[in-house]
């Protein structure tokens, strides 16, 4: 099947051609028809798959008749990230370029007032995030009541993430009469209860059985103990091809040490968590994205819906907490047919983990006790001898340039003795300048130190206050 036989406008399929698509992917063929004949549906897809375009296609056709109206938006797109909204928008911005479509950007951590000022010029596409959106709303500053299309993507991480309150208060003001499209991974009943309430005899469309994982991603589990996990993450970094590769933590804390860590052995190592202003974290996705860093540290913000070409590897430096997680993490390799490898490290302590995510996948992962040898062979990845910096082989792209030998910080026995130490006697202790005391102790016939009120250089002993009278008197006797 070819995009042409969907339905799709001859501007609209030039769009697709330019962007070097031909033919739809599941989730897209059998959605597209059903939407662009005003149906709601229920898109059940893994990551992955194309479902963005699968509705951002068909809106840009609809919405192509019609005029917009002052902060009353024609259609409502709700994402559960900032990166996630961003993505949208960049898609409708590439297959909405022959069409006069205005759109506008209501996410976290930026400046509002460029929301609002789109807004109040009127907008036939609106992406949100549901915080920014109710923000908004409270406001007075938006109208719910010209919307007649609503996308709620990725709702089973809206219900992880704690929005479906907000979802179902957001739906509560729209129009009783609009077409409506839910998108997910998974269909836990509290997103059936909420298709349920607000979908208007759906169709409901399954591409792939719920949670399972790409079966062009070769998938394993390492054992590794926790204070050993530094050194693996750079073992695997250096031996086994890595070419571009995201590792996934649980904290934002340890995604910033890690990023440091790995910057200091000479990786470009970019980071990206939840605690980074938008700008930030956008801007370290284009890096990410143009090559000038080739591994990026991240927890979960990075894990959904993330459309990066050529990942090669995932590494799940902690386990997910919650097992759709996990599918969605390896779900940013082994993109639009291409292969990847996902290697996740497991301790003792996360046999229950494991054991949650095998259920969930219908898949028993491989457990894998060495790591592919730089020259032949495997080697155990907990046996796996310490080598010298000189030793190791550095790959073009996992490590960036070390500095040249000769400015490195010379050794302790390499260095040059001083002249003095070879031609002059050393001197006697009582020839030395004095040594300075230690802050708690006192010289003797000394009058104490008193710090005066003002002082600022940072020392912390003595009075740094006003002095007493009593105490004045004493040292001006």
């Amino acid at each position: 099947m070819k995009f042409a036989d969907l339905g799709l406008s001859e501007e609209l399929l030039k769009s697709v051609a330019e962007a070097g698509y031909d033919e739809p992917t599941p989730i897209q063929a059998q959605a597209i028809p059903p939407v662009l004949m005003m149906k709601d549906i229920i898109g059940i897809a893994q990551t992955g798959t194309g479902k963005t375009a699968s509705f951002v296609l068909p809106m840009i056709d609809i919405l192509a008749h019609g005029r917009s109206r002052a902060r009353m938006p024609r259609s409502l797109i709700l994402e559960p990230t900032r990166e996630l909204a961003a993505q949208v928008a960049e898609n409708f911005e590439k297959y909405g370029k022959n069409h006069n479509l205005s759109m506008a950007l209501l996410i976290g951590g930026v400046s509002m007032g460029d929301q609002i000022k789109a807004l109040e010029k009127g907008v036939d596409v609106l992406i949100a995030t549901p915080g920014r959106l109710m923000d908004l709303f409270d406001r007075g500053r938006i109208l719910m009541s010209g919307c007649e299309l609503l996308v709620i993507d990725e709702a089973d991480r809206m219900l992880d993430m704690g929005f479906i309150p907000d979802i179902e208060s957001i739906c509560s003001k729209l129009p009783a009469t609009r077409q409506t499209m839910l998108f997910s991974a998974t269909m836990p009943p509290p997103i059936k209860r909420l298709s349920d309430q607000f979908l208007s005899n759906p169709k409901y469309i399954e591409v792939s059985r719920p949670a399972t994982a790409n079966t062009s991603i070769d998938q394993s589990l390492m054992e590794v103990s926790p204070k050993a996990k530094r050194k693996l993450i750079v073992d695997i970094l250096d031996h086994e091809g890595v070419d571009t590769a995201i590792i996934f933590c649980n904290r934002k804390t340890e995604v910033r040490d890690l990023c440091q860590s790995l910057r200091k052995d000479g990786f470009d190592a970019g980071q990206i968590h939840g605690d980074m202003d938008q700008s930030s974290r956008l801007a370290e996705l284009d890096r990410f994205k143009s090559g000038e860093i080739n591994i990026l540290c991240a927890s979960d913000v990075a894990a959904r819906g993330l459309d990066i070409k050529g990942v090669s590897h995932v590494i799940n430096y902690d386990i997910p907490w919650h097992p759709d997680d996990y599918i969605h993490r390896i779900g940013r390799t082994g993109r639009a047919g291409a292969t990847g490898v996902a290697i996740t490290f497991v301790t003792r302590s996360d046999a229950e983990h494991v054991d949650s995510i095998q259920k969930l996948t219908g898949m028993t992962i491989p457990v894998r006790t060495e790591r592919k040898g730089s020259k032949g062979g495997n080697m155990p990845a907990d046996k796996a001898p310490a080598k010298s910096a000189s030793d190791k082989p550095v790959p073009a792209k996992s490590r960036a340039p070390r500095r040249d030998d000769a400015a490195k910080k010379p050794r302790q026995d390499d260095r040059p003795k001083k002249a003095e130490q070879d031609d002059t006697p050393k001197p006697s202790r009582q020839d030395d300048a004095p040594k300075k005391p230690a802050r708690a102790a006192r010289v003797r016939d000394e009058k104490p130190k008193v710090v005066q009120s003002g002082n600022d250089d940072g020392a912390d002993d003595g009075w740094n206050g006003p002095m007493p009278s009593f105490l004045d008197a004493k040292l001006n006797r």
